[in-house]
């Protein structure tokens, strides 16, 4: 038996950084070229930073509709 859980990795193809953030796959397939299917993707620090800045104009428009 292992102590710790198995570290996930970024899912960004040609990166294998350890995974710091989760995000909905529609939206970072707009941006990245991602490995594998599923509904939420993992994504090390530099390419969440990366991502947080693409989106953040939709992002904002997000939160006027909500008022």
């Amino acid at each position: 038996m292992s102590d710790k859980k198995d570290k996930k990795t970024c899912d960004v193809v040609g990166c294998e950084e350890e995974a710091f953030k989760t995000v909905a796959r529609k939206k970072a397939e707009k941006i990245f070229n991602l490995k594998g299917n599923a509904s939420k993707v993992h994504l090390c620090k530099k390419h969440y930073k990366e991502f947080k800045k693409k989106t953040k104009k939709e992002r904002e428009l997000e939160r006027v509709g909500w008022v």
